[in-house]
């Protein structure tokens, strides 16, 4: 049985006062957690992570990294800048970033190898929208966008990612995919892995992202598939993160 992976995604909220609150209060709940777990935060807050996070049980990491590893990229931060604060993971090709920035899989693909050269472990995001998913394109959304990846890394290197299946339209709208709904897709991504690199396939944690809360946690975790979430709105609630984090455990 696969280990479970509870990731909380910040995004673009936090201060430093709320932080302290929130890192301190799932501290105190950790007592006991079997899943691994970690917290992705805006860049601007990874130095206070590793302050009060460094020897716990929550790792920290990024949300987004540059293809580039230095230089005149006014903005971007290289993954080397990520390891100086000893991040463990980054967020690549989250469904924000697709949308709003224009990511294409090809350059979520570079994020990935950028990562993982660093020694970074990648959370690679794969989604559909909720027009995709009417039309019936779900599979050849996210297994175009799963296969740019893989075919970047290689079979060797795939065994070092994580991957997070985020359906578009049940991210900050209260839909949420059934249980069987969201297996479905996380079996079509195992077998595209177990394509690429059959052993590494099974060891693999693969995150549902699409509205994941302590009161569907433990059903959708029960899935064979489903390893554990990558939490947006509940991972910003010391108390609704720590009951997902038991629900995986």
């Amino acid at each position: 049985m696969r280990p479970k992976l509870v990731v909380g995604n910040w995004k673009m909220n936090g201060s430093r006062e709320a932080n302290a609150a929130l890192l301190t209060g799932i501290l105190a709940g950790l007592e006991g957690s079997a899943a691994a777990c970690a917290v992705c935060v805006p860049s601007p807050y990874l130095f206070q992570c590793e302050q009060l996070l460094q020897g716990s049980k929550l790792a920290w990491g990024a949300q987004d990294v540059s293809t580039q590893p230095g230089g005149a990229f006014t903005g971007e931060v290289a993954a080397s800048m990520l390891l100086d604060f000893h991040c463990r993971y980054v967020i690549v090709g989250h469904s924000e970033r697709r949308a709003y920035h224009g990511e294409s899989n090809a350059l979520v693909a570079r994020k990935a190898q950028a990562a993982l050269d660093a020694g970074l472990t990648p959370i690679v995001c794969v989604g559909e929208t909720l027009g995709e998913r009417e039309a019936g394109e779900t599979n050849a959304v996210v297994g175009a966008q799963l296969d740019a990846v893989l075919e970047l890394l290689g079979k060797d290197a795939i065994a070092k990612i994580v991957v997070a299946y985020e359906p578009v339209w049940a991210i900050g709208t209260g839909k949420t995919a059934t249980p069987a709904m969201a297996q479905e897709v996380h079996a079509q991504l195992r077998t595209q892995l177990r394509a690429c690199n059959a052993v590494a396939a099974e060891s693999i944690a693969i995150l549902y992202g699409g509205s994941m809360k302590p009161d569907n946690a433990a059903d959708l975790m029960a899935q064979a598939d489903i390893d554990g979430g990558l939490i947006g709105g509940a991972a910003l609630k010391a108390e609704d993160f720590l009951a997902i984090i038991r629900a995986a455990s």
